[in-house]
């Protein structure tokens, strides 16, 4: 019996690849790229293993390591064709429809789309590439895009450190009326510390993947003084104010910041502030607490760097210290008695006494620090603060006929992220949890073969952004993880609802 479901599953993986043969649905006359793919991959009328990837003449980019493991990896999900398809569907999303790369004044340069807004967030573009770097050395042209994409954002924070988001070329800024020091070439000056900290993440990995120490020259130094600089303001030490406001005309509470623009008044106690969150949602309290923690890391990380390649002991020292100071104060600020879990970890302080207990979804937050590498996954406290997180006592946390996640303020009530769901599998350690993660992500993708921004927890049909690349990545790079753990059975094992919407059928393995 086994060996007969064995062969059928084999031969649903072989017709799905030879649809997978068949052209996407075509471009049609005159219509623009991002149009075509918005309309790609928000059709649901494309079968299961007919790939949903724009055709070979339309990537922007290609890469014969990650063909050639999609290939790989779908042969070992032959016995699930919906994951299957979705996998081949989503890890190659970016590299084939955000990536612009290209030479400039001789050296590399890569530019890379969010997805369906053309401009370059450091925080997303940083996570994005991020699932490539580990095929870098076998996939020369691979690494060259990489280096690009290091070597753009290195230029982004040298024009401006206190910017999340970017243009190419000439391009203008819808935002330009944005009461704050916009200058060309910006696309968005919301300051949030994960925004220095994902390039140095991303610069940091490639170099220990490729032995490549030629992305950090000059501009890399000027970047890291520039870091230093902001984020030395940001600790709120200095008299007369930070450096930085930031006002916008708009109708969104989240959208602009309070106290004529200063945000939040915040005690120096060591943390450094951040005016906006990973979702480009203004804080309620400054000092970030998932965010500081990146700062530490990724501080520590550029102090590596800096000491083996740079051989700059003192810029090294200047990260050294800082790291130990922000650390020193998250572990006096960042941590509260909870009533139910216990100490736990408060995802925004001020330093006066005043903390906000809830997660958002957005990368850094308190759940993905185990998986950012910021805590350990072992740390009392983190898994305490993990179950507050996937709980109903978050205030952000949703679950719903669909299935279940958390949010936060960027979409609105009822409206759990994917990338929460990711973050709760990264972070996982039960089968059973990982296993319902899994099936959730692959009920709620509306029959698109795709990974959204969000969806309503009652009906995943109602969902924001059909092309938003980071979750396509971000999907990828958990597949790929969960083989490389030993659990290619336990993702074929998974089932999805089709129903997804319409009956509450899913089980909750954490209250």
């Amino acid at each position: 019996m086994k060996k007969e479901c064995l062969l059928l599953a084999v031969a649903a993986f072989l017709s799905a690849c030879h649809h997978a043969s068949e052209p996407a649905p075509a471009q049609k006359q005159g219509q623009d790229f991002g149009t075509y793919i918005r309309e790609l991959t928000a059709d649901t009328s494309v079968g299961v293993g007919r790939s949903k990837r724009p055709p070979e003449e339309l990537r922007l980019f290609r890469s014969s390591a990650v063909d050639h493991k999609i290939e790989e990896v779908q042969r070992l999900l032959a016995p699930n064709p919906y994951l299957a398809w979705m996998l081949g569907n989503c890890l190659p999303n970016t590299l084939e429809t955000t990536v612009h790369y290209r030479q400039v004044d001789g050296d590399d340069d890569t530019f890379v789309y969010t997805g369906d807004i053309a401009a370059m967030w450091l925080r997303d573009s940083g996570a994005q590439v991020w699932p490539y770097v580990e095929f870098a050395a076998s996939d020369p042209e691979l690494a060259k895009m990489l280096r690009g994409v290091i070597l753009r954002q290195w230029k982004c924070i040298c024009l401006d450190p206190y910017a999340n988001a970017f243009l190419d070329g000439d391009m203008e800024s819808q935002w330009k009326s944005d009461q704050t020091e916009m200058k060309p070439g910006v696309h968005e000056r919301k300051y949030e510390i994960d925004s220095s900290c994902y390039p140095i993440r991303l610069a940091y990995r490639y170099w220990k993947a490729t032995a490549d120490g030629s992305v950090f020259g000059k501009e890399w130094l000027t970047a890291i003084d520039n870091i230093l600089v902001m984020f030395r303001r940001q600790q709120h030490k200095e008299g007369g104010g930070n450096g930085y406001r930031f006002k916008r005309t708009t109708d969104r509470q989240f959208d602009t910041m309070g106290w004529d623009g200063t945000g939040h008044p915040a005690k120096p106690v060591g943390l450094i502030a951040s005016a906006f969150r990973p979702s480009d949602d203004a804080t309620v309290f400054p000092y970030l607490v998932p965010s500081n923690f990146m700062a530490v890391s990724s501080l520590r990380k550029a102090a590596e760097i800096l000491t083996n390649v740079n051989h700059d002991r003192q810029r090294a020292q200047s990260c050294r210290k800082l790291a130990d100071e922000v650390e020193q104060a998250l572990r006096k600020y960042a941590v509260v008695d909870h009533p139910t879990y216990g100490k736990i970890y408060a995802y925004e302080v001020d330093g006066y006494g005043s903390h906000l207990l809830m997660d958002d979804a957005n990368v850094p937050s308190l759940l993905s620090m185990a998986y950012l590498g910021d805590v350990p996954l072992s740390d009392p406290v983190y898994q305490n603060t993990r179950r507050f997180v996937w709980s109903t006592d978050n205030p952000a946390f949703f679950r719903g006929k669909a299935g279940e996640g958390v949010g936060g303020p960027h979409v609105g009530m009822d409206m759990p992220w994917p990338m929460s769901i990711m973050m709760l599998a990264f972070t996982s350690q039960d089968d059973a949890e990982i296993k319902h993660c899994i099936e959730m992500l692959m009920s709620t993708d509306a029959g698109t073969g795709f990974i959204h921004e969000s969806f309503h927890k009652d009906d995943a049909r109602h969902y924001t952004r059909s092309w938003f690349a980071w979750q396509n990545s971000l999907f990828g790079e958990l597949i790929l993880k969960l083989i490389a753990d030993g659990k290619t059975d336990l993702l074929n094992s998974c089932r999805r609802d089709h129903d997804a919407g319409t009956k509450n059928n899913l089980k909750t393995n954490k209250q």
